[in-house]
């Protein structure tokens, strides 16, 4: 075998080695993640002697540092290859966390929270981008659906988002602080970048071709069904930020606390783990990606719905429960279905960026869906909820517009460039 053959196998990865790779990659960075994050407003507020609002700017900073960003993470995977974005993202993510337990002004902590954010642009549509590649070469050559591969990494996602939580009052309970929970998640990062220094293929840097457009390509930005799938998926983000706007004035209302939360965000992250493996497998091979995109949407209507409909239960939370297993039951219908499908609305060379772009655009229509949603948390609870039902509704009926896609995979297709 010659040098060049050599080179060219080990740029193009197996994809069902390269899919274990980026899903255990996925379960990692969420539990590195959540080891931190359900702890740092109680930081900010308590430790720290923030405002309420000035809590609320640096939380927001850091969703608008991540999901405003990824489009250039994106187009960076697209220019220079996954491999040196996600290392990059790690080691930022490494300094942020560092930085984040030893930060002690507003000044401080902002920047903090920025690298932090800015890291996971970085990585995650490297690495999202790269499971859809993946699982669009594992179709082409084993018949498995991709929805069902792309619903692992989604229950892999989750799994960490399950466990970080646990790792993190693990070590609180252990007489630890916000500090070593920090710690603990930048040493989760360091073993993820050096997994990745060894393990992640190299790829050679993209040559861009005479008189390519570098800003706003066509190919992405005047892509009428790529855009359309970006405005469905903005309107599930917007009903899933309910988690953290709706549901905690839910549970206050209904039991005087928000005591609560913390297990019914333990029942979705379970749920998903339990379920979406199975629940993937069923419609991907009955329905089609678009039928259970709009499913998943009108479910999560019924979430909405149900609340004001539903009696209360034992602790009052049996309206809250509702709306959290039948949001997670939508979620898990739509997820693998939106994945799946912008491979097939996008040319290959532009799948980072759109990858990237589906989040960014998701993340300012989450931006200004909080603004209006916090206008309507002192109206009258089934007016409340009615509105937020209207908003996956509406999401349904433009699914319903949606094409199939454009690309059928070849046999034979790699998952590298």
């Amino acid at each position: 075998m010659t040098t060049a053959t050599a080179r060219t196998r080990s740029a193009v990865p197996e994809p069902k080695a390269y899919l274990r790779l980026l899903t255990a990659t996925q379960f990692a960075f969420n539990t590195g993640f959540y080891a931190v994050l359900p702890y740092l407003a109680a930081h900010l507020g308590d430790g720290l002697g923030m405002a309420g609002w000035l809590v609320g700017l640096v939380l927001g900073l850091r969703t608008f540092s991540q999901q405003g960003l990824f489009v250039v993470g994106g187009a960076l995977t697209d220019r220079y290859g996954p491999r040196p974005v996600v290392l990059t993202g790690c080691v930022l993510r490494i300094a942020g966390f560092c930085w984040l337990a030893q930060a002690g002004t507003t000044a401080t902590v902002i920047g903090a929270v920025l690298l932090i954010g800015f890291a996971a642009a970085l990585f995650s549509p490297a690495v999202e981008s790269e499971t859809a590649r993946a699982a669009v070469a594992h179709e082409a050559g084993t018949g498995t659906p991709r929805a069902q591969v792309l619903a692992v990494f989604s229950a892999a996602g989750q799994a960490g988002a399950f466990l970080g939580p646990l790792l993190g009052s693990l070590l609180l309970l252990l007489g630890g602080d916000f500090r070593t929970a920090c710690l603990a998640g930048a040493v989760v990062f360091a073993g993820v970048l050096a997994g990745h220094a060894r393990l992640m293929p190299r790829r050679p840097r993209r040559v861009r071709a005479p008189g390519a457009r570098t800003v706003l390509p066509r190919e992405v930005f005047a892509n009428r069904p790529f855009l359309l799938l970006c405005l469905v998926h903005s309107t599930y983000l917007v009903s899933y930020n309910q988690l953290y706007l709706a549901l905690p004035l839910e549970v206050e209302r209904a039991t005087g606390s928000q005591g609560a939360l913390g297990g019914l965000f333990a029942l979705s992250s379970l749920l998903v783990v339990v379920l979406q493996l199975p629940l993937t497998r069923w419609s991907a091979r009955r329905v089609a990606p678009r039928t259970a995109l709009v499913a998943g949407l009108a479910v999560v209507a019924a979430g909405f719905a149900a609340v004001p409909l539903t009696p209360g239960g034992p602790a009052g939370l049996l309206p809250g429960a509702t709306f959290v297993v039948l949001l997670t039951l939508g979620q898990m219908l739509l997820v693998p279905a939106v994945r799946g499908l912008v491979p097939d609305l996008v040319d290959d060379h532009r799948l980072g960026l759109a990858t990237g772009a589906l989040s960014s655009v998701s993340g300012l229509a989450v931006l200004v869906g909080s603004a209006g949603t916090g206008t309507l948390l002192d109206a009258p609870g089934p007016v409340l909820w009615a509105v937020l039902a209207a908003v996956p509704t509406a999401g349904a009926a433009l699914a319903l517009t949606l094409s199939g896609g454009r690309r059928t995979p070849e046999p034979g297709t790699g998952a590298g460039d």
